[in-house]
This record gives C-alpha cells, structure tokens and sequence, in this order.
C-alpha cells in the first residue's frame, strides 16, 4: 500500500477534526479532547444609581490555607471597606500605571509602546479594574490585624514621570493596630521591572510575626481578538528551583485541582497570556508558600506568602520583591528571574524551539527585518533537510513512474485484497521502491517544523513588525481588506492565496493516488487548508509559503531528472 497517501490522509482528517473542535471551545461549546471550560466573561453588576459597578477586590490570603481552592480570609479592619479610593499614576518611557491608595494596588498597567493589532491608537492593557476586565496586582501583611491590599495607605510627595532621571520612586503608608507598612515602588527607565519594597515597623510593646503576601489575580475570560484555529495558554504560572515550569489553568482552579509546586525556597509566580506576562518575583533563598485560588465567579488568583520573621518592638524589618509586567521579550525574560524565560512556551518542544528563536535573533541582527528573517530562516532549514527532503521526492517520483501498473494490480485483485497486496508488495521489489521511502524523511523533519510554528507563534517581536505590504506579522494578512461574516472576522491577503496556490502546485506534483476518492480528497486538501491560513498570522503563513515554494523547486528538480514531469 502507499503509506505516504495513508500518512496524508491522516494528517488531512486530523486537521479537520481538531479544526472542528477548535471551533467548538472558540463557540463556548464542549471540547472533544479538551477539559471544557467553567468560566465564561462575567457581567458587569450593576449599582443602584444604574451604574456599572467597579472591578471587585480579592479577599486577602491565609498562610495556614492558601493552597485550598476556595479559601481566603477577611481583614478585620472595619475602616478598610470605607477607605477613600485615590489613584496615583506613574508614567514612564515604557509603561503607565495606576495604583490605588486603597491597598496600594495596582489597578491599572499598559504598555506605552505596545499597541492593539486591530487599533494602533490604543495601548496593550495588562493591569486592569474595568468591568468586565479584572486583572490586579496585590501585596500586603497577613498574620494578624496589619495593613493589607485594602488598607488605606497615604502617599508621599514626590514625581510622577520620568521626565528627568533614570527613575521614579511611589512610597505609600499605612498603619494599622501599631504595625506599619510602607510600600516603596521604584519605576525604572528602559524598564518593565518594578522594585517594591516592603518595611514593616512594630509601634507595639510586644514582638510580631507577619507575613508577607505576592498576589495576581485575573478574571478567567478569554483574551480580546483570540483566533479559533490556533490556540495558546492564558493562566496562571507557578516556577520553582525543584518542580521547575508549572502552568496551572483556570479551569483545574474552578474544580479545585492542585496542579503546582505548594512550598519552596525559589521561584515566582504568574499570570502568562499570549505575547505578555505579569509575574512577582519574590527574594530569593527565601522560604515562600504558593497558592492558586476562586476568589469569586470567573475570578481567580495566584500568589506567594513569604514570613517576615519576628519583628521586636520598635524594630523594622525589610523584604523586596520585583514585579515584571511587559512583554515576552527573551532578553529580559533572562534577566528577570532564573527560568523565568520559560514563560515564553514553545511546549514539549522547547530543546529545538530555543536553539531555532537563536538563530533567528541572529539573522535579524544582520538583517533587521523580522519578514526576511523569516524567509532565510526557512531556507537555512530547508538546506539543512535538503539530503533527507531530496530522498523523500526521489522515492515519490519512483512512485509516479510505477502508478499505471499499480492502478491496474487494484483493478485486476480488486476483490482480493490478499492477492493484490502481495502484487503491489512484489511490484516494489521489482521496481526497488521502499513503501516507506517518502514518509520516514518527512516525518523526521516534522519536530522541527512544528517548533518553528511554535517560535513564530510565541515571538512578541513579531507584533506590529512590517514587511513589505504588510504592518503586522502577527496578525492575518489584510492586502485585499477585511470582512465581517457573521461571527467571523475575515482577512483576505496574498499570502494565504499563495499558500493554496502552492498547495495545489505540490498535489499535482505528487504521485496520482488510484483511488477516485483519495485524488479528489487530495485535490480538495488545498482549499481546506488555504481556507485556515486567512485567520493565521502573516509571519506564519510567509514561513509555509516560502518553505512550500523551496519544496516544490527541489521535488521539480528532482522529477525532471528521472523523468517524471
């Protein structure tokens, strides 16, 4: 039998399934392979003036049950719900940020040099408190009654923008049963790392052992503009020295699953979404608790509790901690945190992804433009296949030249399937044909292929980089303009034209297979797959064009030397 046309066939019904199935989690309906989804976008409450009621606030966590999926605890400072709500915003070169004098929160974060695909005038929101988006950035005291992320904090004078310098510095105050806290936010320029420094001061007659709590919290719901045909992870993550890398989805929190390291003396924690990352990063050598949790419907958190020790009366003790919330840049991924660059996710797949991402860096220091690098990227692996790729398009044009005679073996034995398998099996011992001659090539080249996807995918410095007609590699190529279809928002651009185009020139090239229904599905396969590419990033699609036109230049070449064109 011709296993490469049993391997295609495959390929060709898997696709169209996970298709499907991709199409079923983008609708909100049940996966078939997938854990289904709990958490839904949640609706904004209203107040009683017909208002829309502000993003919710997280409980404040306990060390003696952070790791329970639905614990939290309660601060018992009445005057903490009545705080009055003050927002200080910082700006520098990089980001703007709000924080609250309530708790010292974080409320709101963008990247000032990072914008929407779908609109340029709009900056990427990662911190957020509006309905129905909530994404916080939380830290405080737990152990007893001192000030916490709903503690009314007073700030100090000072700048607020990065006008001259090469930093700013927030401190915040607040004090609270005799125990102080003050938060100190130092903003950097060149930076999306914010130091934060907490000094606890104990007014009290007696000593005290608070703790000092790290935490994210995000709503579940999925991230605007998110594509059906291609998926990537939005969710907490939890590092350490010992466990190492651990993603932990929204919905194993939701059924109160733990899927992460508890206790460690290393690490970080996160909230990772597509191109972006927010993370504390705690001391290091320091014993810290890890704790995902349900704060409240599609609301969830991930954070780290790190005692302080005993503070004496009169005493003042001091813990810092690092907050990064930017984009999934690998240069500062690495200078952030150790492993803090696996963030950057390209699978099981990551010990060739890595060394692939590194050579591309290279190639665009020479080049500097992210569309070539692309395309002498894919023909480098391409020359670095081209012995295995030429003995996979040597054994199809074997396979092309013996097709009349296998056409007529399945005519002949058509009711005997015995029979005719010995004939084809003895038809390629006449004939010197290895069944498996095209298939095995292909498949060790696919790895490979399939991390270079995944590079491409992950690069954040694929967002808004130009290439030629195009504006974005990131996003769909939108040459021939863009369209509503119900639901869908559709791109037409050249490329994914191309990519069909191409498609059908390497079927036509390919052994004709005897079968009326599998050369119809052959044919057939083009369009279906082109139809895919219109949604996928141009970066990807110019990768598969340009690879598709290397494989169609070196299987011609190769068909027109033993005579099969």
């Amino acid at each position: 039998m011709d296993i490469k046309r049993t391997v295609l066939w495959v390929v060709f019904s898997f696709s169209l399934l996970m298709l499907w199935d991709n199409y079923n989690r983008y609708t909100g309906k049940p996966s078939i392979f997938f854990d289904n989804p709990t958490t839904q976008a949640a609706t904004p409450a209203a107040t009683g003036d017909g208002k829309t009621a502000p993003a919710p606030t997280a409980d404040v966590p306990t060390a003696s049950t952070a790791h329970q999926a639905n614990a939290s605890g309660v601060p018992t400072d009445a005057a903490a719900t009545a705080a009055k709500s003050e927002v200080v915003t910082i700006t520098t070169d990089l980001i703007k940020a709000d924080i609250d004098t309530v708790g010292g929160e974080i409320r709101h974060l963008e990247l000032l040099t990072h914008h929407e695909s779908s609109d340029s005038t709009k900056d990427i929101v990662l911190f957020d408190s509006t309905p129905p988006r909530t994404y916080l950035g939380q830290t405080g005291l737990i152990g007893g009654a001192y000030p916490n992320h709903k503690s009314q904090f007073s700030v100090r004078p000072g700048p607020r923008t990065l006008e001259s310098g090469d930093q700013i510095q927030l401190v915040l105050e607040a004090e609270q049963n005799g125990v102080k806290l003050v938060k100190t936010y130092t903003f950097k320029r060149g930076e999306y790392k914010i130091d934060i420094k907490h000094d606890v001061i104990n007014k009290t007659a007696a000593a005290i052992t608070p703790s000092l709590y790290l935490q994210l919290v995000r709503d579940g719901s999925k991230l605007n503009n998110e594509s059906m045909f291609y998926s990537t992870f939005t969710g907490p993550a939890v590092y350490s020295d010992t466990d190492k890398f651990q993603k932990v989805s929204f919905e194993s929190i939701e059924k109160g699953k733990i899927e992460h390291v508890l206790k460690a003396d290393s690490g970080w924690i996160a909230m990772v979404q597509h191109y972006f990352v927010s993370a504390f990063v705690p001391p290091a050598n320091a014993p810290r608790e890890y704790f995902t949790k349900k704060l409240a419907t599609n609301l969830y958190a991930v954070g780290a509790i790190m005692p302080m020790g005993s503070v004496a009366p009169g005493a003042t003790e001091s813990m810092d901690a690092t907050l990064y919330s930017g984009p999934q840049e690998s240069k500062r991924l690495e200078a952030v945190a150790p492993g803090f660059e696996l963030v950057k996710d390209y699978g099981w797949l990551t010990v060739i992804a890595r060394p692939i991402f590194w050579l591309m860096i290279q190639i665009h220091q020479l080049l500097g433009n992210w569309g070539w690098t692309i395309i002498v990227l894919t023909i480098v692996i391409k020359l670095a296949f081209f012995p295995l790729s030429a003995a996979s398009y040597r054994s199809m044009a074997k396979m092309k030249l013996v097709t009349p005679k296998m056409t007529e073996i399945r005519t002949k034995y058509k009711s005997e399937p015995q029979k005719m398998n010995a004939a084809m099996m003895e038809l390629y011992k006449k004939e010197k044909i290895n069944p498996l001659g095209g298939c095995m090539p292909i498949l060790i080249q696919i790895p490979v292929f399939i991390s270079l996807y995944w590079v491409l995918l992950a690069s954040v410095e694929m967002r808004n980089a130009p290439w030629l007609w195009i504006s974005d590699l990131a996003s769909p190529d939108i040459l021939f303009g863009s369209y509503m279809i119900g639901s869908f928002h559709l791109t037409i651009g050249i490329l994914p034209i191309l990519m069909a185009v191409s498609m059908f020139i390497q079927t036509k090239l390919n052994p004709t297979p005897p079968d009326p229904i599998q050369a119809k599905v052959m044919l057939f396969m083009p369009i279906a797959f082109s139809l895919m590419f219109f949604f996928f990033p141009a970066g990807l699609v110019l990768y598969w064009v340009v690879n598709n036109i290397l494989s169609i230049a070196q299987q011609w070449t190769i068909g027109k030397k033993m005579g099969t064109n």
